[in-house]
């Protein structure tokens, strides 16, 4: 069995599929397993997927995927990752050790924009120090990098597929009510900005302090008022991000460093 599972939840995910895979092909960390949630994709997502040597299981929304793959996952970590995010080749190790050092339930960890623009790693950064600061006592966590142990997921019945929006941060919450949860200081997960390019950066900060005001103020989302649609970004940008190779001479800087 292995001590890891990953956990990737899809929708026409064949562009940036094969690089998550490529990366966690590429870690030095090699005991786990990786189970692709797919919601009825109709492009090449599946059969990527299974030439990559993936386990398939059929998904849903986000939290359905999540929740899918974990009831198939063999390991003793479920590691919860987007289609769209870049690992460096320590990533996991770091994960791992810190979580077991520490001894947390669950977890997640820094975020760096695969952008070379100032608003976007503005944004990131003030996003970071805000899910850092309030880890204690109103914890966050991207849905796109959670870290949990899957006695501990299954025993606080995993994400709660009723929600529309936030279930990422619904789980780390109630996580923390019922085990240890901290955002890991040495793991930095790389994650594209496409929905920033799709939907604008401007809406997407507002769409997020709404959301956490209305969380806030009357409880969690259960009703579709942000109009949240899984996988909407991919066809509006799917020529931007390729765009002169640009995010790929991002993606060699990150691989270059020492």
């Amino acid at each position: 069995m292995p001590k890891l599972s990953v956990i990737i939840p899809t929708l026409n995910e064949e562009r940036d599929l094969p690089s998550v895979l490529d990366c966690l092909k590429a870690q030095d960390f090699k005991d786990f397993e990786i189970i692709i949630a797919d919601a009825g994709s109709t492009d090449k997502t599946r059969q990527i997927a299974t030439e990559y040597g993936c386990r398939v299981v059929d998904g849903g929304m986000p939290a359905v995927g999540r929740n899918r793959g974990a009831s198939a996952a063999l390991g003793k970590w479920l590691l919860f990752l987007d289609a769209d995010v870049f690992l460096p080749e320590k990533f996991i190790t770091f994960m791992i050790d810190e979580a077991e050092e520490k001894q947390v339930d669950i977890a997640s960890c820094g975020v760096v924009p695969l952008s070379d623009k100032t608003i976007d790693t503005i944004l990131h950064g003030v996003a970071n120090t805000f899910i850092s600061l309030t880890q204690y006592f109103y914890p966050h966590a991207p849905g796109f990098c959670i870290l949990a142990r899957k006695s501990f997921h299954d025993s606080i019945n995993g994400f709660d597929e009723k929600l529309k929006l936030a279930e990422d941060h619904e789980y780390v919450m109630r996580a923390q009510k019922a085990g240890v949860f901290k955002i890991l200081k040495n793991p930095k997960v790389y994650v594209s900005v496409r929905r920033l390019d799709a939907d604008g950066r401007l809406n997407v900060a507002a769409k997020y302090v709404a959301c956490e005001a209305y969380r806030l103020l009357i409880g969690e989302v259960k009703t579709d008022i942000f109009k949240y649609k899984f996988g909407h970004h991919y066809d509006s940008i799917k020529s931007k991000m390729s765009l002169n190779g640009k995010l790929e001479k991002i993606i060699d800087k990150i691989k270059n460093r020492k």
